[in-house]
């Protein structure tokens, strides 16, 4: 598919989606198509995927958990700013703190959300197991083992829960799980994403949620 029927079909699976949330989404491949060319944060390779491997895969979240407009939520390891900046198009009043380890990666956050007037976003370069702060929910793809996220995040999320789910920690992860949860040791709920997207690209993969 190209990009913009990768981009039509997000439509079609969020049709709530209001004309200027649909404007910004449909700005993100123009801007990291230009960013990608001095910060390498997609895979050159992918970078015409953006909509199917990157945003769609983030939304993925929004089909998981409604954040109400009081959430914060920690996006751990956001590298290009993933799940971070699709969702906070998809949810404007809630507030998203966006960290990476790498510097260069968080100025390319910082000006995709500067091009969006996405007022909604901070960014820290910072480790994750330095963060201060409390959340609602800590979001993450990719990034590390489950039990290290655990690790990292578990003193981060607040007490009081006002969601549908309990506060805690959301992981979009891939393939067969099975010894990654066992290592965990921690209670979960898996979500696959083929219950959502007719994407093949979706068949192995997952929400991990773990309430904290």
């Amino acid at each position: 598919m190209t990009p913009s029927q990768q981009l039509n079909q997000i439509f079609a699976y969020f049709p709530e989606l209001s004309e200027q949330q649909r404007q910004q989404l449909s700005e993100l491949y123009p801007l990291y198509q230009e960013w990608n060319e001095k910060i390498n944060v997609i895979s050159r390779k992918d970078i015409d995927n953006i909509y199917l491997h990157h945003v769609l895969h983030s939304l993925a979240l929004a089909k998981v958990v409604s954040f109400l407009p009081s959430a914060r939520v920690l996006d751990v390891g956001t590298g290009g700013g993933f799940p971070g900046i699709p969702l906070a198009i998809f949810f404007p009043e809630a507030q998203f703190h966006l960290v990476d380890s790498i510097g260069k990666k968080i100025k390319v956050v910082e000006a995709v959300a500067y091009s969006l007037a996405l007022k909604n976003i901070s960014t820290e370069h910072i480790r994750a197991e330095k963060v201060k702060g409390q959340y609602d929910f800590v979001v993450t793809r990719a990034v590390a083992q489950l039990s290290t996220l655990i690790q990292w995040c578990h003193r981060k999320i607040k007490n009081e829960s006002n969601h549908v789910l309990f506060n805690g920690l959301l992981a979009l992860k891939g393939g067969d799980l099975t010894k990654e949860l066992k290592e965990a040791k921690a209670n979960h709920a898996i979500y696959s994403l083929n219950n959502y997207f007719q994407e093949p690209v979706f068949q192995e993969k997952h929400v991990v949620y773990t309430p904290l």
